[in-house]
């Protein structure tokens, strides 16, 4: 017995050091999580623990410029100040993602920001992803907003609108010396985009055109940059079955598949299952290869958020024939800034333990 109580308080001693006191509080839930998904670990879940050759690992970093106008600074693990890319690419990161807007107010993500962060990020010898939201603010799920400039066009105008935008940011970021990977034609359009007239529930065609117009832009400029149509809810294979069964009875053109997950401590398992199954599904349904274009969970569970990271860049990496082409943190630099709680830094302006998910390789 006494052995047994040395045991447990060695075990007990073990794990109060191993836990960094910068780091963000861990609850009971994550404690939970952490337990069940190291106990699944065990049994062979994990999947190969090594990912596929030229498999991106990212972040959505473009809050970046205004975070730094804001006077917010980042420190590494040690808390040493760096710069963000720095620290991102110490810890086994090697792709950027941006957005894009088209007219936004006060000017972050329009053209010239994204193109400044888009220059750092190839200055850090990152790949890049730009994201085009057809929106002057966020486009989401719930949100398609027509910029203001398209409000009152047809419905042919917007696919010359979709082709002209497109067109006239990859030129200037061409000509600023940056080529990016992959180019998403619309963000979580999971209903299409450019609402009404792009609303894939009212008239799939119309948003298959759209997409088309897009695909067909980013081919002028980048004829090796693979497109992607992206849809929130990776989890969700009914969601995805209806929206590109639509898109290939209409002829849409676009390369990749992109999915958003943003579990919590006590469902990612489940979903992170639920997904590699969609993923693979859409590959043998439709032959396109497949990406997890943003990904997230609460900057109060970073053990638990490192498991899920691990295991969603592994299991992304095991899609049937290579196709699954990478995983993107979203805004993981993110802490003290506009309230969102999803971000992997903790309120010191260190990485929390998650982002040390990346450094798999």
């Amino acid at each position: 017995m006494k052995k047994l109580i040395t045991y447990l308080y060695s075990l007990i001693f073990l794990f109060a050091i191993s836990c960094s006191k910068d780091d963000v509080t861990t609850n009971n839930s994550e404690i939970a999580a952490t337990v069940v998904a190291e106990s699944t670990t065990s049994t062979g879940n994990a999947l190969t623990k090594k990912l596929v050759t030229g498999f991106a690992k990212g972040a959505d970093v473009s809050w970046l410029t205004q975070m730094e106008n804001s006077g917010i600074k980042f420190y590494n693990s040690a808390g040493t100040q760096q710069d963000l890319f720095t620290i991102l690419k110490a810890k086994g990161m090697n792709s950027i993602r941006l957005r894009v807007w088209v007219n936004p107010s006060g000017g972050w993500n329009n053209q010239a920001d994204v193109i400044a962060k888009a220059k750092r990020a190839k200055a850090a010898g990152m790949r890049i992803m730009i994201d085009f939201h057809y929106s002057d603010t966020w486009a989401d799920p719930a949100n398609q907003t027509k910029p203001s400039a398209w409000s009152s066009h047809t419905v042919s105008q917007l696919y010359t609108d979709v082709w002209n935008h497109t067109v006239t940011v990859l030129t200037a970021i061409k000509n600023a010396g940056v080529t990016p990977e992959w180019v998403q034609v619309g963000n979580e359009t999971n209903n299409g985009m450019l609402w009404g007239e792009g609303k894939a529930s009212v008239n799939m065609q119309y948003f298959a055109y759209m997409v088309t117009s897009g695909h067909n832009a980013v081919k002028s400029i980048f004829p090796n940059a693979k497109t992607v149509v992206h849809l929130s809810n990776g989890y969700d294979n009914s969601l995805f079955r209806w929206m590109f069964d639509g898109l290939k009875a209409n002829g849409a053109s676009y390369d990749v598949i992109g999915m958003s997950l943003y579990p919590e401590t006590t469902n990612w398992q489940t979903l992170n299952s639920q997904c590699l199954t969609n993923m693979n599904d859409m590959v043998s349904r439709y032959g396109k290869l497949v990406m997890m274009c943003e990904v997230g969970m609460s900057v109060g569970s970073p053990a638990a958020c490192k498991l899920f990271v691990e295991d969603i860049l592994n299991k992304t990496s095991s899609v049937t024939g290579g196709k699954g082409l990478g995983v993107f943190y979203w805004e993981p630099e993110c802490y003290n800034f506009q309230g969102y709680t999803k971000g992997a830094w903790g309120s010191n302006g260190r990485p929390t333990v998650a982002m040390d998910a990346f450094l798999l390789n």
